[in-house]
């Protein structure tokens, strides 16, 4: 059957999930894949990488098809999912230095400030930085050019306060833009959005998600390492998807409707768990050698002390260790429990709602990390705790404050401590008091509800801020930022000029710093001042970018 184009998102996702309908699903594709793409473009520089991060996007949408709320828009659930997967890409495939000097590099441009090239790297940015309600009006209003009619259905409201709010919320776009050197009116930046904001998506890729995502609906089971195998049978080559995409086509016209070719994939993914169960053999057999290896070189031990041999067995023995120790180290699950010792040899990097991340996360964070150093360790801990920390706010803290308000008439609680026998599972004090509460009484939905107040790493931490309306969360260098601060303050008390040595900030600091932090990222304003187009305007780009939002540590 096929679908009914007046069909609503949630009724074609609803037909999905109850009869597996993959022309449904299809049409779901059809509608919604141009914002999907375009936004994980914009954020990952490559076509190759975004169509992957729309593969997930979609299939992460075939599997959580029967448990989306009722009142889900589906177009800013989609939007949300690409930003954190786009994100989680990012991190695997450059280094946090590269992708600031690029974006550094691209701030700095002197392009008209009106031009879509300009408007193009801060865009997702920007929408980050508006509230749910705000961003779900715009994406459908200017992403997807739904009338007003529309948004204001979707949000619950009428036409006039759709357009309120729309009006608002592109207001706050352009000060946003504004602060960061990018000048445009209310009329004209709407303009400029709504005309470059979804591109045309490469040529058979709405088939190519559809197929895999469908699959990944029905065939993954509940345990992580069938989850891991779909996954792989999913992210396939180029060569690979182009030839499903062209198979499908075919498929599609003729009438078959993909009848062999799910069957096939079928086969691939039964193909991919063999291997699996291979490779893990192959770690039982590696381990086992390893360990009848060290058995022969203790007995090769006594025996050279007892007949005084030279020991060139023994040589051999050891070399042989080595490199079956050094092969055993490199598996996933070696490299996640080598990640999880060093986290036990720096307690202080660990936060109490880390207990609450998934083997995957733990695997997704271990994969690319450099467990050989120190730092290399630190920075694989940040994503982590960034992870945990909103898994808690959302499913844990959030629902435990919208409980008790329903308990209590409306009024918030005088501190978050009241809130403990509101939530799902049993929860700490530790996690508690590691968060401030903003407001009490009536609460004011648009403003700051709660706040994440404690930071173990100054480096690669996190911050985190949440209304009853949703949240905002990220990456947050408080020794950076607080390195910033005290160079304009310095600045600002000596005539407009950089100190010439970073011993001479220790006085602007709000508290004391490691002085060979200091050091570094002192050492990278210099570097950014050096720049004959951004020297000239440090300071005033420093100052912009903070405001009045100081870090409250070092």
């Amino acid at each position: 059957m096929l679908p009914d184009m007046s069909d609503t998102d949630l009724e074609l996702l609803a037909r999905y999930a109850r009869q597996h309908a993959e022309d449904a699903f299809a049409e779901l594709v059809r509608r919604h894949l141009g914002l999907v793409y375009s936004a994980a473009l914009r954020q990952v520089r490559s076509p190759q990488l975004a169509e992957e991060v729309s593969q997930s996007v979609f299939t992460d949408l075939a599997r959580n098809a029967s448990r989306l709320r009722p009142d889900t828009i589906l177009t800013a659930w989609l939007y949300h999912v690409t930003r954190r997967t786009a994100i989680d890409v990012v991190r695997r495939e450059a280094s946090r230095q590269l992708r600031e000097q690029i974006a550094t590099e691209m701030n700095a441009m002197n392009a008209p400030a009106t031009e879509w090239t300009h408007i193009e790297p801060l865009l997702d940015e920007a929408m980050q930085a508006l509230d749910d309600t705000d961003r779900a009006a715009v994406l459908l209003r200017y992403f997807e050019n739904k009338s007003l009619r529309e948004v204001g259905d979707a949000l619950g409201a009428s036409e006039n306060a759709a357009q309120k709010r729309l009006t608002r919320a592109v207001e706050r776009l352009r000060e946003f833009f504004a602060k960061r050197g990018v000048t445009a009116g209310v009329s004209g930046l709407a303009v400029v959005i709504s005309a470059n904001a979804v591109q045309a998506t490469p040529v058979g890729l709405a088939v190519t998600i559809s197929s895999a995502a469908v699959l990944a609906g029905t065939t993954v089971t509940t345990t992580a390492l069938a989850t891991a195998i779909a996954t792989k049978a999913i992210v396939m080559t180029t060569l690979q998807k182009t030839i499903i995409g062209a198979t499908l086509a075919v498929a599609l016209g003729t009438g078959l409707f993909e009848t062999r070719q799910i069957s096939r994939l079928r086969g691939e993914v039964q193909t991919l768990q063999q291997q699996h169960a291979i490779v893990l053999k192959e770690n039982d057999r590696l381990r086992r050698e390893r360990e009848n290896a060290a058995s022969r070189l203790v007995a090769l031990a006594e025996d050279i002390g007892k007949t005084k041999a030279v020991p060139a067995e023994l040589l051999r023995l050891r070399g042989e260790v080595t490199r079956l120790s050094a092969e055993l180290r490199e598996s996933p699950m070696a490299r996640i429990a080598s990640l999880k010792r060093k986290l036990d040899e720096m307690p202080d990097k660990r936060i109490p709602e880390m207990q609450f991340l998934t083997e995957k996360e733990w695997a997704i964070a271990a994969w690319d990390a450099d467990l050989n150093s120190h730092d290399g360790a630190r920075r694989a801990f940040g994503p982590l705790r960034e992870r945990a920390i909103d898994r808690f706010l959302t499913e844990g803290m959030m629902p435990a404050v919208r409980k008790y308000l329903a308990a209590n008439d409306g009024v918030l609680p005088s501190d978050l401590f009241q809130l403990k026998p509101y939530f799902e599972g049993p929860v700490s004090d530790e996690m508690l008091q590691r968060y401030e509460l903003l407001q009490t009484g009536k609460p004011d939905a648009d403003a700051k509800l709660i706040r994440l107040s404690a930071h173990v790493d100054e480096e690669y931490d996190s911050q985190f801020e949440m209304s009853l309306n949703g949240g905002q969360g990220g990456d947050y260098n408080l020794a950076k930022e607080a390195v910033k601060i005290a160079s304009v303050k310095f600045a600002e008390d000596n005539n407009g000029q950089m100190p010439s040595e970073a011993s001479l900030l220790a006085a602007y600091l709000k508290q004391p710093m490691d002085a060979a932090l200091v050091q570094k990222y002192f050492q990278r304003l210099k570097e950014v001042a050096a720049h004959p187009q951004r020297g000239p305007t440090m300071i005033r780009k420093v100052t912009e970018s903070n405001g009045d939002n100081a870090p409250e540590n070092p």
